[in-house]
């Protein structure tokens, strides 16, 4: 792209955010939370393999 963001930044998806797992959508944070717009909460604070 022409002003300095990548394809999957200009998309909503930044390098480095969370992805879920299940469909590779950017994460949302709510209240020590991990949620997907697709699925939910797919992880949270107490999740100890994230």
């Amino acid at each position: 792209m022409t002003d300095g963001h990548t394809e999957t930044e200009a998309a909503g998806t930044r390098r480095g955010e969370p992805r879920c797992p299940a469909c590779g959508a950017g994460l949302s944070t709510r209240h020590c939370k991990y949620v997907c717009p697709q699925h939910g909460v797919v992880y949270d604070c107490a999740d100890p393999f994230y």
